[in-house]
């Protein structure tokens, strides 16, 4: 995992994390947001789609086409049900004051992380064709 992928995911960690901490305020006043719950949902997702893209590099490296499919089903389904299993924890703790915000600037944060990587392996798989 020597390639820019590493570089590029922390700019988009670090985008992310100093956009909430520079609209931290307004997402507490305005939205009512849980803070706390959207840094640790951001480092979350950083961490799995970096275990993500290990995973769809080893399975892009394989000589039979369908170990990578394969791995790209199990990486997307693995980090959706982890962020489902986050998003249910956190309901779990916080029942009587769970933000909808929250829940759906979690699942954002899912989005970006994946459309990311997706875009980064389809680059990667380019070109290797043309090579």
């Amino acid at each position: 995992m020597t390639d820019k992928f590493i570089f590029w995911l922390a700019g988009v960690f670090a985008l992310i994390t100093a956009a909430l901490f520079l609209l931290q305020q307004w997402l507490l006043q305005s939205l009512g947001v849980h803070f706390e719950v959207l840094v640790a949902g951001n480092i979350a997702m950083a961490l799995i789609t970096l275990i993500s893209y290990s995973l769809n590099r080893k399975g892009m490296a394989a000589a039979n086409p369908n170990v990578f499919v394969r791995s790209v089903y199990a990486s997307t389904l693995s980090k959706l049900m982890l962020c489902a299993a986050g998003v249910g924890v956190y309901v779990f703790l916080s029942r009587p004051h769970v933000s909808k915000t929250t829940i759906f600037l979690l699942l954002f944060f899912y989005l970006v992380y994946t459309v990311f990587e997706t875009i980064h392996l389809y680059r990667m798989m380019i070109k290797q064709k043309k090579s």
